[in-house]
């Protein structure tokens, strides 16, 4: 089953998707609010949607034409909305890292190259075991969140603005701090990959960038494989295209390590919050030397995950000037 939000003539409204039918879920204005009323009940989310029966019929494609699809679940108090993220998850992935960051003695490992490997031999502990923690990073709240459709808005200090096509898990907090998982969606983790070459110590600022998820969102648990396409196209014309890999298949940590490794802060626990958590990618342009320019369009093809996500660039114009604190 699939969950997406969309604007109607007069409301938002959540809408099921089953094989090919799509129809709106009677009595929510929300998947945040369904999610809610599933916890109360003691039942999954697939469960509370089936009780609801069925309402209108939705083409999902269309609304996704209109841009009246939104974010598959967003947060009425974006700040308590948390978009965080992993990296050098995936195999694969650590080649490109490790070439972004590659020091003078071919020899050297890179911070990169040990973060990997402690992955690939800690990352898929035993059930009940605590494996080896990942890379982490931090990319806002709410306010960095946009929709399928919306345009992916680089900061006037940024060097670089390059897709990330992941898979991300999406998390409610209920009443007594346990944190639920709602599903997975698709995700573009925007980042600026020139700011991170130029210092490791730098990840955390190039990734302070808004981060496109959706359009629907996959109940249950994540195939073993996941694969896709990541493409970027230009006037309309595809100037780069990938295959995208995901699931725990292709990936040196299991999604329980990367669970506890975020979960295990009491501060990301706090009932009634949020969580949009990015899985990570072995996949990036910025590693084929594309350089990516305003009006460019961003498309994430997966065909477990329903529709595609594409989102175009916007730039804001350069940062010319510092910005002044005014004190009282």
């Amino acid at each position: 089953m699939f969950l997406s939000q969309i604007r109607l003539a007069d409301r938002r409204a959540v809408v099921a998707r089953n094989g090919a039918g799509a129809h709106v879920v009677p009595g929510a204005a929300s998947v945040i609010d369904l999610a809610q009323a599933a916890i109360a009940a003691g039942r999954g989310l697939a469960a509370e949607v089936a009780a609801r029966g069925q309402g209108e019929a939705v083409d999902l494609a269309a609304a996704l034409a209109e841009g009246r699809v939104l974010l598959p679940v967003d947060h009425p108090d974006p700040c308590h909305m948390h978009l965080t993220g992993t990296g050098l998850t995936h195999l694969g992935s650590a080649a490109t890292r490790n070439a972004m960051h590659a020091k003078a003695d071919p020899e050297t490992l890179t911070d990169s190259m040990k973060m990997f490997r402690m992955g690939l031999e800690g990352g898929k502990p035993r059930p009940g075991a605590i494996g080896a923690q990942p890379e982490w990073f931090y990319k806002g709240n709410g306010h960095a969140a946009a929709a399928p459709g919306a345009p992916l808005v680089s900061p006037g200090c940024a060097l670089d603005a390059g897709e990330e096509p992941e898979v991300a898990g999406i998390y409610l907090i209920g009443p007594y701090g346990t944190p639920f998982r709602l599903g997975f969606t698709l995700g573009n983790e925007f980042s600026d990959h020139v700011t991170e070459r130029g210092n490791y110590l730098w990840l955390a600022h190039s990734k302070l960038r808004p981060a496109a998820f959706g359009p629907e969102l996959l109940l249950g648990d994540l195939p073993q494989h996941v694969e896709g396409a990541s493409r970027i196209r230009r006037d309309g014309a595809v100037i780069w295209e990938k295959p995208f890999l995901s699931g725990e298949g292709n990936m040196s940590h299991t999604l329980a390590n990367l669970e506890h490794h975020h979960f295990k802060y009491p501060i990301f626990r706090q009932p009634g919050d949020l969580h949009v958590h990015f899985f990570g990618t072995a996949t990036l342009s910025f590693a084929d030397g594309i350089a990516c320019h305003p009006g460019d369009e961003f498309e994430i093809e997966v065909p477990a995950f329903g529709l595609p996500l594409r989102n175009p660039l916007v730039q804001e114009p350069p940062q010319t000037a510092p910005v002044t604190v005014q004190p009282l």
